[in-house]
């Protein structure tokens, strides 16, 4: 019989985090309102450090409320279970420890039947690390996952929370973004979209902020053009770039328009950047995850350079939209979502069935507990989506040559 449950959200921001937790409380309160509620601060770490919020009768009844924010009231941060170098380093575990132990103790100190964990591929499959050592070593807890990830890219969950809202957050950036593309003569604008291994957001963002252009109308006697605030190129993880060939199509359009938009996924052309990087005897730096920092490598400023001497840019800008969208309150789709999600999130757990909730793909995106060992990230965007590929030929783009490894 569960008693107490146990909330975390960890990794980066989503526009989802503060609804699914407010989704969680709501359910547990309507179906089993005895039921005990936690809420670990700042996740992995604070379930290390013992540091949690108590769900009071007043947070019950207030619960709605988070669906109107963004951000996590809660708190995240980047930990992995499994990487307890990086844990000593900052105190979380002491030396000789077993993070996954350690973790797993508390869970027992506090009482937890029933952790949630709300996070993307690294938050999930670090719960899949807790959950196989907790069954390892019977300590009949559950561990129920919910997918968050702006950058839709967790295998096999077809649409993860928030990522909607963050594309409608990032056309609605760039909508200011674009309107600077008369501040000077010859601009070259790069919008960097979050987007480490997927392009998804990327994608969805032009193609969310294209449906806005289409609702406008232009007077292009007196310089406003349709052809100015349009997106003129999209570059994403799983498409070879071809700089020279996209520099004589884009300087073609500078030329005559005045100004190039480009929306750069940030994972976009990395593989070159950390070759050049380290051709030149620099250190790539990486998380605890061992990812690259991409706000340390800064994708769309090495695009930008390459780009605008091509060009002949006299002008150039580049904007990022992550922190913009991604700690932003989820809209109707979304929270339509998260609402499916918690309620069977709940449902699992009061009947003991661990996993992550999510849309199955290889399961006719069914909504279900998937298995946590069929949980993985890098799921790449699907390329030859005819949305995608229709969106490429109205701005005279290429059709995309899939990059070595993309899945496409």
């Amino acid at each position: 019989m569960v008693k107490k449950v146990a909330l975390l959200t960890a990794g980066g921001f989503a526009p989802c985090l503060s609804s699914a937790v407010g989704g969680l409380i709501e359910r547990y309160t309507e179906v089993a309102p005895d039921v005990e509620i936690i809420a670990y601060k700042h996740g992995y770490q604070g379930l290390l450090q013992g540091d949690f919020f108590t769900v009071t009768p007043a947070v019950r009844e207030n619960a709605a409320i988070l669906h109107r924010f963004g951000g996590s009231p809660i708190g995240n941060s980047r930990v992995k279970l499994t990487n307890a170098k990086d844990l000593v380093k900052r105190g979380l575990v002491a030396q000789g420890d077993d993070p996954l132990k350690v973790a797993a103790d508390r869970l027992v100190a506090d009482g937890v039947d029933v952790l949630h964990t709300i996070g993307g591929d690294d938050t999930n499959t670090t719960a899949a690390d807790l959950a196989a050592y907790l069954a390892t070593n019977d300590y009949g807890l559950t561990v129920v996952g919910l997918p968050k990830t702006i950058d839709n890219d967790v295998v096999p969950i077809r649409q993860s929370l928030g990522a909607w809202t963050a594309a409608e957050q990032g056309a609605n950036f760039a909508r200011n973004i674009v309107g600077e593309h008369n501040s000077g003569s010859r601009m070259l604008i790069v919008h960097e979209v979050m987007g480490r291994n997927c392009g998804y957001l990327t994608a969805a963002t032009a193609q969310k902020y294209r449906e806005w252009l289409d609702t406008q109308t232009w007077v292009p006697e007196i310089g406003l053009s349709r052809e100015a605030w349009d997106v003129h190129a999209v570059y994403l993880p799983e498409a070879v770039i071809d700089i020279a060939g996209e520099a004589e199509r884009l300087r073609a359009i500078m030329d005559t328009v005045g100004n190039v938009t480009i929306f750069l996924s940030e994972g976009a052309g990395l593989d070159s950047i950390i070759a050049e990087m380290e051709r030149a005897g620099e250190q790539v730096p990486r998380d605890p995850f061992g990812h690259v920092k991409l706000d340390k490598i800064n994708p769309g400023a090495w695009f930008a350079s390459k780009f605008a001497e091509l060009l002949g840019a006299e002008k150039v800008m580049v904007q990022k939209s992550g922190y913009y969208s991604r700690a932003a309150a989820a809209n109707q789709a979304d929270l339509d979502l998260i609402k499916r999600c918690t309620d069977l999130a709940v449902d699992a757990a009061l009947a003991g069935t661990p996993g992550v909730v999510g849309e199955d793909e290889e399961n006719g995106d069914v909504l279900s507990v998937i298995a946590f060992d069929r949980i993985k990230g890098g799921k790449p965007f699907d390329i030859t989506q005819p949305w995608y590929l229709e969106l490429l030929a109205d701005i005279g783009q290429p059709a995309p040559v899939p990059t070595q490894g993309s899945g496409h």
